[in-house]
């Protein structure tokens, strides 16, 4: 067997390449995104909470996060956006009739067998990572991408509660939609503190202004 004549081994066998990269595990990262805390790393539980970015936090750890602000807390930077609990915005989900608990869910390979908990109350999709889903800013209600463009409306489909398209975050997008909603934010931030020192400034004035007649 090999070189003693009997075979002649191949290029490919003598020459050994540069090992290859390992390719993260996709099917892994969307479990990691859709079934776990982007801050505590524990599952997702009732209640589930949003920002701006349309990471999905545990409520309580967002609030213990608000606690205790410590730099070197693990994954402090997913959640350094969120300055108070104004914040967030909490999950209304609607629950899958076909999810068992954690019952059958316990194996880690086997990610493409589970059912989700929660599912789009429109079309029926499974909250999984398969799916695109999104969550409307006023009231918290969560349906699949493509409930929203198949479906056109400015009411919700599942509260009743009215809505403009800036309304609608996209639930762990990539990386580009997540700049996207960063940009957004930041807008927002900005119009927001100009609009209050509009306001202050107002009110100074109108003081001086009274003060000035008295």
């Amino acid at each position: 067997m090999g070189c003693d004549g009997g075979t002649i081994p191949k290029r490919h066998e003598l020459v050994k390449g540069p090992k290859k990269v390992e390719k993260i595990d996709k099917n892994a990262e969307l479990v990691a995104r859709w079934y776990y805390c982007t801050l505590s790393q524990e599952k997702l539980k009732r209640p589930i909470v949003t920002c701006e970015l349309g990471r999905l936090y545990n409520k309580d750890a967002v609030i213990e996060f608000l606690l205790d602000k410590s730099p070197d807390k693990p994954h402090a930077d997913s959640a350094a956006h969120i300055k108070s609990i104004k914040n967030v915005i909490e999950l209304n989900l609607t629950d899958n009739p076909a999810w068992k608990g954690d019952k059958g869910n316990t194996k880690g390979d086997t990610y493409d067998e589970q059912r989700a908990q929660f599912i789009c109350p429109v079309v029926g999709l499974e909250v999984n990572g398969k799916h695109r889903f999104c969550v409307l800013r006023n009231c918290g209600c969560v349906f699949s991408e493509r409930a929203l463009k198949e479906i056109k409306t400015d009411i919700c489909h599942k509260c009743g509660a009215s809505f403009k398209d800036d309304d609608v975050i996209l639930l762990n997008g990539d990386k580009d939609e997540i700049e996207k909603l960063r940009k957004k934010m930041e807008k927002s931030i900005f119009t927001s503190h100009s609009s209050a020192k509009r306001t202050k400034d107002q009110s100074s004035n109108w003081v001086t202004h009274t003060a000035y007649y008295f």
